[in-house]
């Protein structure tokens, strides 16, 4: 019996993967109104959720969330996995966010992909309950895939969702998600990879320098952190020279024109280079010495850089320094 003679709606969380997927579809087969709703920030992107939005057929809504997740991130209560992944902050901070979306289009509960036990660290009992308790959502927040394993949900108790037609799926096999998934018609879906950067450890050590040597940096500061070597010159400069052309455009978008200085070598097929922090300007004239390092001029021979910072552009004369020279000082280190 439903309430009002009804069905449910039903707001997902939608990673884009397999998992979330079919928990949209196993709703919306028994005639449950779903919609989706994919975060952004410069950790994870939404671009797999869309995709599967696109395939699915079903309504996606997607928020950006730096400042709330960065809030979160600094200090996670149930700290990192391990590398500076939050896992299950991570998750109840996307449900108290997708409980305030809830309310406000009128849904009546909250999904997501998660199979019990999938993950060992937070996809067990007691860091899914630990999720619900943190996210301010208990009792609104349903599982389909596992639902028969977890206790009912207030939706399955208002008779909004038919607790018998949900799954019971659980461990880290995938034979019952690929055998639904054939029976949905999807064949285009992702390898279940983590697509979230605070689970790799490069970058998350990259992460950490940002932290505790730029405490003031924002979103582009973090964008920088995906692209080029990172070397920390000393507590007060870092420099990001670009490995790539795909590099060097994208340090050249996110570098602070107001505050970052770009180094570029003249007449020599070099990176770009983007030093931060509070360089003086011994720090520069190392820094454009390490892009002409990295660059096609010739070594010994001194080398004009262009020097564009918010006072002005300028060239100086400077000498390759090697890069087998400054592996020290690679973020993280080289090995």
């Amino acid at each position: 019996m439903t309430v009002a003679g009804r069905k449910g709606r039903g707001l997902g969380l939608c990673s884009g993967g397999l998992d979330s997927t079919l928990a949209g579809l196993v709703l919306r087969e028994q005639g449950v109104e779903v919609e989706w709703v994919a975060f952004e920030t410069p950790f994870f992107s939404a671009a797999k959720a869309r995709k599967a939005a696109r395939l699915a057929g079903i309504p996606l809504t997607v928020r950006p969330i730096f400042p709330e997740y960065l809030g979160m991130l600094r200090s996670p209560r149930a700290g990192y996995g391990k590398a500076m992944n939050p896992c299950m902050d991570c998750h109840a901070l996307m449900f108290r966010l997708a409980g305030d979306l809830m309310r406000e289009k009128g849904f009546d509960f909250l999904f997501s992909g998660e199979v019990l036990g999938q993950r060992p660290m937070s996809q067990t009992r007691p860091s899914l309950h630990y999720v619900e308790k943190h996210s301010e959502m208990a009792g609104y927040i349903l599982r389909p895939l596992s639902a028969k394993l977890l206790p009912e949900t207030l939706p399955e108790r208002q008779g909004l969702v038919d607790r018998e037609r949900l799954l019971a799926i659980s461990g880290r096999g995938r034979k019952d998600q690929i055998a639904l998934a054939e029976k949905f018609g999807l064949t285009d879906y992702p390898a279940p990879a983590g697509g979230c950067l605070l689970t790799d450890k490069g970058f998350s050590a990259r992460l950490r320098d940002l932290f505790d040597r730029q405490p003031g940096f924002g979103e582009n500061d973090v964008h920088l952190l995906k692209f080029g070597r990172h070397l920390r010159l000393n507590p007060r400069a870092k420099l990001v020279v670009g490995r790539t052309e795909r590099d060097n455009e994208n340090l050249l978008r996110h570098r602070n024109a107001g505050r970052d200085t770009v180094l570029d070598v003249r007449d020599f097929p070099s990176p770009i280079g983007v030093l931060q922090g509070e360089p003086d300007e011994a720090d520069i004239e190392r820094a454009a010495g390490i892009c002409v390092g990295y660059s096609k001029a010739p070594r010994g021979a001194p080398v004009d850089v262009v020097v564009t910072s918010p006072d002005g552009e300028r060239i100086i004369r400077v000498v390759a320094v090697p890069p087998e020279e400054i592996r020290s000082l690679m973020v993280p280190p080289a090995v």
